[in-house]
């Protein structure tokens, strides 16, 4: 079966994509329906009461299959997050391209959006708000250094900033998108203040480095 699916082409005559067989097409559309449910059971309960058999029983798939997709319940939550906040990267790199012509409110309202759409995402205000009272194991993958999702922001912050300072050096530019994605996240745990003055003061600060 393998062998078949391999030699299908991957166009029709028509030159569209063909369609995903079979086995590929259900394991796309299980994987979709096990992160779904592990999102709302989160929302509903906090990951620290979510397991591998509540999130199975509720995609209707088994749990066989579960940690065959995702190899145990520390890659499903890493999964599961790394989706989730890659609509965040999207909808920052819609704020950044073509973005406001001045640099700092372009930057301050980037920092802005992720502020406040962190309020609008279920899944990323049930990770903060467990963090804010102590607790929470998916909190790891939004903040760690070597996490794909903090490597993804600052990549993204430093090309745009790139593309505002053209002369700057790639080693300052890398610093300062590292301090951009550090302190948004920072604020993003422990709010100091209105989300639009830590938005403006976080880029100033920011920017002073490229300066």
């Amino acid at each position: 079966m393998a062998a078949a699916e391999h030699h299908i082409r991957t166009e029709s005559p028509t030159g569209e994509p063909a369609p995903d067989p079979p086995r590929v097409a259900w394991r796309k559309q299980m994987r979709v329906r096990v992160l779904d449910a592990a999102r709302d059971l989160t929302c509903e309960a906090g990951w620290d009461r979510v397991s591998l058999s509540a999130v199975a029983a509720r995609a209707e798939v088994s749990r066989p299959s579960v940690y065959k997709e995702f190899g145990n319940r520390a890659g499903l939550g890493r999964a599961l997050v790394i989706r989730e906040t890659q609509q965040f990267l999207t909808g920052v790199a819609d704020t950044f391209y073509p973005g406001l012509p001045d640099t700092h409110a372009c930057l301050e309202s980037a920092v802005l959006y992720v502020l406040s759409e962190a309020d609008n995402q279920p899944l990323i205000r049930a990770v903060i708000t467990a963090a804010r009272q102590g607790s929470d194991s998916l909190l790891p993958y939004l903040t760690a250094r070597a996490d794909p999702i903090f490597d993804a922001g600052q990549r993204l912050v430093q090309s745009w900033l790139a593309t505002r300072y053209p002369q700057q050096d790639a080693e300052t530019l890398e610093m300062a998108a590292d301090v951009i994605v550090r302190m948004t996240i920072s604020h993003l745990i422990l709010p100091a203040e209105e989300q639009h003055l830590t938005a403006r003061r976080l880029a100033t600060a920011a920017l002073k480095l490229l300066r």
